[in-house]
């Protein structure tokens, strides 16, 4: 019904770049079926959603970011690098903001019953930050270890959107592998939930993603309050179905930097420091080590899965009158204080970081036929 996770977006998809209920079928959980739309406002307000104004013009930047793909998803594991224990964090897809604080969690369960001593952290995107400050709220003092901070770290290029994108393939991962997935969802979906405002850049938007007519499995709906199915007439988009649903979204620059003052705030130090072998991190001081660096776990520790999929972004001025999401296969709309941000390219093995005039032309393209054809003025 919904595209496996792992797939290449395409804009006839329905539940577009999210594709929550993909691979999660395999949970065996009952319910996937339609949700019928709730009467009074909420469709009568969806129908006349203030456009984005799609200009070249308008752009304030273009980025591209290198998603840490595993087609048997992100790794929670403990190894002996002789006396060092180390605990791996990564491989997050296109994921990372939204199970960072989950999969931390179950990676501070792993690494520090029965430790002693300080610990070490390495990488510093949204993953290394927030292993760090669960390692600090246990009461351990922590060095975080990076070869660039924010803003140079790849979590500073994420959309920000709570919501599971570009993880895994069913048909590689195990029931063992699905609980921990589910664990660390339900417990970033909750830890989200008490940053939100603007220290931290995280708000509650309400989120409008083409459908196939059909509600999310039945594993997903505690991450769609609000969910309903709009169908025409009942949206302006040009998707025959769209599921609307709120949900959480980050500001991301101001999210890493707010971490890193609490991290530094409770005392934890930053030293920026970049690692060629496994025997330079058995040469830290600390004893337990925490590897969250993404797509560098590629060189570093040898995991030949990892693979880059390269995600584009055009960033436009900020529209305070645009206050809603849209997602529609690969394609995608996160309004932001700090800009509109527009994606839509999923780029599989591309190592290179350098956003490409062409497919920032062919993003504003697609989101200006989507945006141009709403009914409601600018």
């Amino acid at each position: 019904m919904h595209r496996p996770l792992d797939a290449a977006p395409a804009a006839t998809v329905p539940i577009g770049r999210r594709a929550f209920a993909a691979g999660l079928g395999a949970l065996a959980l009952p319910g996937c079926s339609a949700t019928a739309v709730r009467p009074g406002t909420a469709s009568a307000q969806a129908a006349c959603l203030r456009p984005v104004n799609v200009s070249p013009d308008r752009v304030i930047r273009t980025v591209a970011g290198l998603r840490p793909y595993r087609r048997s998803g992100f790794v929670v594991r403990r190894e002996a690098l002789g006396d060092t224990a180390l605990i791996h964090n990564y491989g997050h897809g296109g994921s990372g903001i939204t199970l960072s604080w989950g999969t931390s969690r179950l990676a501070a369960d792993l690494g520090l019953p029965g430790h002693q001593g300080p610990v070490a952290v390495l990488g510093c995107g949204i993953v290394g930050l927030t292993t760090a400050r669960l390692v600090q709220e246990a009461g351990f003092p922590v060095t975080l270890y990076a070869r660039e901070l924010p803003p140079e770290t790849t979590s500073n290029i994420a959309g920000g959107q709570f919501g599971p994108s570009s993880l895994f393939d069913p048909e590689f991962v195990d029931e063992a592998w699905r609980a921990q997935f589910l664990a660390a969802l339900h417990y970033g979906w909750r830890r989200f939930q008490i940053m939100v405002g603007d220290d931290y850049g995280i708000h509650w938007t309400p989120t409008y993603e083409h459908s196939d007519g059909t509600a999310p499995n039945a594993a997903m709906r505690p991450f769609h309050p609000n969910g309903r199915v709009l169908g025409p007439g009942e949206h302006p988009f040009p998707n025959t179905h769209i599921f609307a649903y709120d949900t959480m979204y980050a500001e991301t620059g101001r999210l890493l930097r707010q971490l890193m003052r609490d991290v530094q705030t409770a005392g934890g130090r930053i030293e920026v420091r970049d690692f060629a072998s496994r025997e330079q991190v058995m040469a830290l001081p600390e004893k337990l080590v925490f590897n969250c660096t993404g797509l560098g776990a590629h060189a570093l520790f040898g995991d030949e899965e990892l693979m880059p999929i390269r995600g584009q972004l055009a960033i436009l001025l900020p529209q305070p009158e645009v206050t809603y999401a849209y997602l529609s296969g690969s394609l995608y709309m996160f309004p932001r204080a700090d800009g509109i941000v527009l994606g839509g390219t999923f780029e599989r093995g591309q190592w290179d970081a350098t956003p490409q005039p062409d497919a920032i032309a062919r993003i504003l393209d697609r989101h200006a036929a989507v945006f141009g054809t709403m009914p409601c003025p600018a």
